[in-house]
C-alpha cells in the first residue's frame, strides 16, 4: 500500500511545510492534488523513498513497477548505453529528473541527451533531451499516452518518444520530422528504430528475461 504526502494549507513559512498523509488507494477515483511549484520542490527534495512528478500543478507520486517493468527499463538502458558508448550522447536511468518547463517535472524511465549542457547539470536535471522512453504499466499508461505524449512533443529538443509496453511485447515510437510526427510500431521479431540517434536494436533484446518473452519460447 502506498501513501502520498500532501502539504497542508497553513504553514509558518515555505521552509517549514507540514504534511498530511493520504492513502494512495483513496485517491484512485479523484483528481490528483494541486499544489504550488514551491511546495512541489520541497516535497520532492525531502522525500527519502518516493519520487514525485509535477504536471501543471498536479502532484503525482511514482509507484514501484512490476518485475517485467524493471527488467525492460534495465534492458533499454543497457542497450542504448552499449550502442551510444564513446559518442556525444549520454543515457540516464529513471533516477534523473527531466524539466520540461517551469511547471512540468518528470522522471522518464530512460532519457538520452546529446547536449553538452546535460553532461553534468548543476541542478541534477536534464533539460535538452533527444530521446525519452517510458515503459508502460497499467497505472501510468493513460498519462504516458495522453498528457506526457503532448508535453514531450511540445518540447523543442525531443526528437523521439518511445513507449515500451510491459503487458505485451510492443514498442511504439513517435518521431519528429520537421513540423509533423510519424508513428511506428514494432513487435517481437522487429528491430526498433530511433532515427534521431541513427540506431536500431532487436525488440527481442528489450524483453529479454521477462515473463513476456518466456511465453514465446
Amino acid at each position: 500500500m502506498a501513501y502520498l504526502l500532501i502539504p497542508n494549507n497553513k504553514y509558518p513559512s515555505k521552509s517549514m511545510v507540514s504534511y498530511t498523509i493520504v492513502r494512495r488507494d483513496t485517491m484512485a477515483q479523484r483528481e490528483y492534488p494541486n499544489i504550488t511549484i514551491e511546495d512541489y520542490h520541497i516535497i520532492n527534495q525531502n522525500s527519502q523513498s518516493a519520487r514525485y512528478e509535477y504536471l501543471d500543478g498536479e502532484l503525482r507520486m511514482l509507484a514501484g513497477g512490476s518485475a517485467d517493468h524493471s527488467t525492460i527499463t534495465a534492458n533499454l538502458t543497457g542497450i542504448l548505453y552499449g550502442l551510444l558508448r564513446g559518442g556525444p550522447c549520454k543515457v540516464y536511468n529513471p533516477d534523473m529528473q527531466l524539466q520540461l518547463s517551469e511547471s512540468r517535472y518528470v522522471y522518464p524511465d530512460v532519457t538520452v541527451t546529446c547536449d553538452p549542457r546535460d553532461e553534468a547539470p548543476e541542478d541534477s536535471k536534464t533539460h535538452y533531451p533527444t530521446v525519452v522512453i517510458e515503459v508502460l504499466s497499467p497505472s501510468t499508461e493513460t498519462t504516458d499516452r495522453g498528457k506526457k505524449l503532448l508535453y514531450y512533443q511540445a518540447h523543442p529538443t525531443i526528437q523521439d518518444y518511445m513507449m515500451a509496453d510491459s503487458q505485451s511485447i510492443l514498442i511504439e515510437v513517435y518521431h519528429r520530422e520537421k513540423s509533423r510526427w510519424t508513428f511506428s510500431t514494432y513487435k517481437l521479431e522487429d528491430k526498433a528504430q530511433l532515427e534521431s540517434l541513427s540506431i536500431q536494436f532487436p525488440v527481442r533484446d528489450v524483453y529479454e528475461r521477462t515473463g513476456l518473452i518466456r511465453k514465446h519460447q
